[in-house]
């Protein structure tokens, strides 16, 4: 079982596993509301972020997958951050359950939006879980999120059915 996320390197961008020094990166990311619109609404303050940064490698210590860190590669090395990307079990109280799924999850800063890298890194995510893990994926989606609809779709997610989370419309999508 890995305990650390290994790097997976598309044509434009490098996943790694998380660092301390991203910390400033993932707080102003989560911070701002355009990111936060279909998650959840309310930006993340500094505790919360710092809190989200911390549990990425326990993901990979204790179930031996989890988050990467996207970055632009440039001339083979990281260039500007670009987002969060991964597979998580977070024992969400949502029904019907998701235990025993591996949730996907992705975020792209706004600056990226448009330029196919949430699709790029969302293939090479799901290559390595495909070779690699052995559960089925699933994903939450807010139904106005009508991008990452677009995305789930396109990496072969079906939409199940809607529910609600935490008092927000959710829909569940299933990967076969």
């Amino acid at each position: 079982m890995l305990i650390q996320a290994p790097v997976l390197e598309t044509e434009r961008l490098i996943l790694r596993g998380h660092r301390v020094e991203d910390f400033d990166d993932i707080a102003a990311q989560w911070a701002d509301p355009a990111v936060v619109k279909y998650i959840g609404g309310t930006p993340s303050t500094r505790e919360a972020s710092w809190s989200r940064l911390l549990r990425y490698p326990g993901h990979w210590q204790m179930l031996g997958f989890g988050y990467w860190i996207v970055f632009e590669k440039h001339n083979d090395a990281e260039g500007a951050f670009v987002g969060e990307i991964g597979l998580a079990d977070y024992q969400r109280d949502i029904s019907p359950s998701l235990n025993g799924m591996a949730e996907m999850g992705w975020v792209v800063s706004p600056k990226f939006h448009g330029k196919g890298y949430a699709s790029e890194a969302a293939q090479a995510v799901l290559n390595w879980a495909e070779a690699s893990l052995d559960r089925q994926l699933c994903c939450i989606i807010e139904p106005e999120h009508h991008a990452s609809i677009r995305l789930a779709e396109k990496c072969g997610f079906v939409a199940q059915t809607d529910t609600m989370y935490h008092g927000t419309k959710t829909r569940i999508f299933i990967r076969r």
